[in-house]
């Protein structure tokens, strides 16, 4: 489970619209592998773990656990967000690989 300060606030105000954010129904889930596939309509992303480092082999099987659909509009919100959160991780914690 993530820490609380991880989580969004309970409400948040993008412009005069109010976001009530309801976590009642949140579930929490690793993953260290994620795959992502595109349509027209939709972006899907793909989540699962997989246990390649516990020994080298030719083949490697991933464990997918959790698929996320999205439409485009949707997806390139993320995208924006992914960006902003890696860059404030690097200003705070050095530079990832």
């Amino acid at each position: 489970m993530p820490p609380d300060d991880a989580l969004p606030p309970k409400t948040s105000m993008v412009g005069k619209t109010k976001i009530k954010w309801e976590d009642g129904k949140l579930r929490s889930a690793y993953a260290n592998v994620c795959n992502v596939a595109t349509t027209r309509e939709e972006v899907m992303l793909l989540f699962g773990t997989s246990q390649a480092w516990m020994a080298p082999s030719e083949e490697v099987t991933v464990e997918l656990s959790d698929r996320i659909l999205l439409n485009p509009h949707a997806a390139k919100r993320l995208l924006q967000m992914l960006a902003n959160s890696i860059d404030e991780y690097e200003r705070q914690y050095g530079p990832l690989g």
